[in-house]
């Protein structure tokens, strides 16, 4: 009896635990992703993010395979991931956070596409530590120019405090997202990092180490965007 009963409860225990593991290996697939998209910006100099903009950012926010469906079914069609720069310049450890809104008009269709989105400076920063902020609302952002320099950016470009691109077909293009709402993942990071932690203790007090896990999308970043 003592037998069936210690088998029931770990049967139990396996039940309880594999959707937590499940969603785990969905966060660490969430970085993988977030590099890929980071590399193929890399890799399309004359057709990419400028590199000059990405050494100047001081977050970097990664939101792949951005769709519309999830939005018009359940309330939000982006999860991503932001990295913020450390004293020394390096990108700091991930946060997840997801992405929604009403303003859909950069995707083609119901295509999915990714998202890259540039944090300018401190004003910009401190938008990402509040529970979530709105694009051209409370933040100013702009469609972010493309190529290989950011000499052809206009001024608002280069007073925004957020920068946008999007890409789908394999181009990347800026993107206008006014009125779309960022905010953390509370739960995704909890599970990534295994205790209750904020946006602020992971990009802007570095408080929190960044798991192994994540060392190759760290790596890719401080590639693009190492100052």
């Amino acid at each position: 009896m003592r037998t069936l009963k210690a088998l029931a409860f770990a049967a139990l225990a396996v039940a309880i635990s594999a959707p937590a593991t499940a969603r785990q290996t969905t966060d660490a697939n969430r970085l993988g992703d977030a590099e890929r998209v980071v590399k193929q910006s890399m890799e399309a100099p004359d057709r990419g993010i400028p590199k000059d903009l990405l050494e100047k950012a001081e977050c970097v926010g990664v939101f792949p395979s951005v769709k519309k469906a999830a939005f018009v079914v359940g309330g939000e069609f982006g999860r991503g991931v932001f990295t913020c720069r450390e004293k020394d310049g390096k990108m700091g450890a991930p946060a997840f956070f997801t992405l929604g809104g009403a303003s859909v008009g950069w995707q083609w269709g119901g295509q999915s596409a990714d998202l890259v989105l540039l944090v300018m400076n401190q004003n910009g920063v401190n938008h990402l530590l509040k529970d979530q902020f709105a694009l051209g609302g409370e933040a100013t952002a702009a469609a972010g120019p493309v190529g290989r320099t950011a000499q052809a950016a206009t001024d608002v470009q280069l007073h925004a405090q957020i920068l946008s691109w999007s890409r789908a077909r394999g181009v990347f293009l800026g993107a206008s997202i006014e009125g779309t709402v960022i905010k953390p993942d509370a739960k995704a990071n909890e599970r990534f990092y295994g205790k209750t932690v904020t946006a602020r203790e992971i990009l802007v007090d570095h408080t929190v180490p960044a798991p192994a896990s994540s060392t190759s999308f760290l790596s890719a970043m401080d590639k693009a965007a190492r100052r």
